[in-house]
């Protein structure tokens, strides 16, 4: 499907994969627990997640930005979905890396350096967008792998890059939503008193 198309979806069930396989977007069909539909699948969480972020009081422009990704995410998953590199599918691009990239910085900039590292926790928000950037690094896991199983002519490298940048701005994001990192929960080595 090319950018701006509509999706039309008239039934929201085929059975087609009953028989534990899905098809992708090339219209070949693959086992539900190939890693091709663990990487889009966990693209599709990292989604989710931000959606539950975003249920949240958000200073601007952290939300109208979340909304971004999100659209990105199924970009990326619509990507992740057709094997190989040609053709007329939607492809992540460079600029989407550099779009984040830009957003990290604008966020990063205000906030105090940090002296150790940051627990998941402080403020709702913050501690769902903690969740949001774990999933983000399992996704780019996943994409790893997929890469190192299939190759760059058929996983586009540049997935990897967005899912690895996307996990700083939603970390950046975190300490942001944490009042600019004044109630960020810091690591204590040894506090649990359990050593």
């Amino acid at each position: 499907m090319l950018p701006g198309a509509m999706v039309h979806l008239s039934k929201i069930y085929t059975r087609s994969g009953d028989d534990g396989s899905t098809g992708l977007g090339d219209g070949s069909r693959v086992p539900k627990h190939a890693l091709r539909i663990e990487s889009y699948g966990t693209v599709d969480e990292t989604s989710s997640v931000i959606g539950l972020v975003r249920t949240q009081e958000l200073a601007e422009p952290l939300d109208e930005r979340l909304e971004a990704v999100q659209n990105d995410l199924f970009d990326l998953g619509a990507d992740l979905c057709v094997p190989g590199r040609g053709g007329d599918g939607l492809r992540v691009e460079e600029s989407y890396v550099t779009r984040l990239e830009a957003w990290i910085d604008e966020a990063n900039d205000p906030l105090e350096p940090l002296s150790s590292f940051v627990l998941p926790g402080g403020t709702p928000a913050a501690a769902w967008l903690h969740l949001a950037r774990t999933v983000c690094r399992r996704a780019e896991r996943c994409v790893e792998a997929l890469l190192a199983e299939e190759g760059e002519d058929r996983v586009n490298p540049i997935a990897m890059r967005y899912l690895n940048r996307l996990s700083d701005l939603l970390f950046v994001y975190g300490r942001v939503a944490n009042e600019n990192g004044a109630k960020d929960v810091l690591w204590r080595p040894g506090g649990g008193d359990g050593a």
